[in-house]
């Protein structure tokens, strides 16, 4: 830990965000949607037709991921990919900060944002750019 400070970090590979991605949709949205789809709901057939339930396990789902990153940087995804979201100074962003990019994330997506980090040298996405925020893992020494 005496080292983190003088340790350099790199823009996150591009497929190790795609494989964090996949780890928290797993962890995180499959339980929510399992839980409200059957527990708080009667079945898929009300949960297909409860719109106000499917943007409530997204809301909850963003809500979670910005706790998450708000905490420790990594949410169980990007820690398997050791992959840290922080600001541009390097420091861990606040939860305001997170939910907005969680926000920008499914706003941006429809227009093709999630596309950027493919032109970028950062690799930063449309969502990163404006919410001020960088997946970054470690320099390996």
């Amino acid at each position: 830990m005496k080292n983190m400070q003088k340790q350099k970090a790199v823009p996150a590979l591009i497929i190790s965000r795609v494989k964090a991605f996949i780890v928290d949709m797993f962890l995180i949205a499959v339980p929510l949607l399992y839980v409200t789809t059957y527990f708080i709901l009667d079945g898929k057939n009300d949960f297909q037709h409860n719109q106000f339930a499917i943007f409530g396990v997204w809301v909850v789902f963003g809500t979670i991921q910005s706790l998450f990153f708000t905490f420790n940087a990594q949410s169980p995804g990007y820690r398997s990919q050791n992959i840290y979201i922080i600001n541009l100074s390097g420091k861990k962003a606040g939860f305001i900060i997170y939910m907005l990019r969680y926000f920008f994330f499914i706003t941006t997506f429809i227009f093709g944002g999630f596309l950027f980090c493919f032109f970028r040298k950062d690799k930063r996405n449309l969502h990163d750019i404006l919410s001020g925020t960088i997946p970054v893992s470690k320099k390996d020494a």
